[in-house]
């Protein structure tokens, strides 16, 4: 019998709320090449992530992995800060 195996993303990125209980918004950055002009341009994506303990705080560096849906909006969990 075969063992499917997963692989996880793993994002890091900037708290920018923490407003929510047990929850997190995440500023995910990062560098895309333009298809036709060749440049590069800054893309940003906001992720909510589970915090458990509430021990981020906005401005905290951290990383966060996929998981299974724990909310509607909530597929991240908050696995360390940088």
């Amino acid at each position: 019998m075969k063992t499917k195996t997963v692989n996880k993303r793993i994002l890091e990125g900037m708290v920018v709320s923490d407003k929510m209980d047990k929850t997190v918004v995440v500023l995910v950055s990062e560098y895309k090449k333009h298809k036709i002009y060749k440049k590069y341009i800054k893309v940003s994506k906001r992720y909510k992530a589970h915090d458990e303990k509430n021990l981020h705080k906005v401005g905290d560096a951290v990383r966060i992995l996929e998981s299974k849906p724990i909310s509607k909006d909530k597929k991240w969990v908050v696995i360390k800060a940088n």
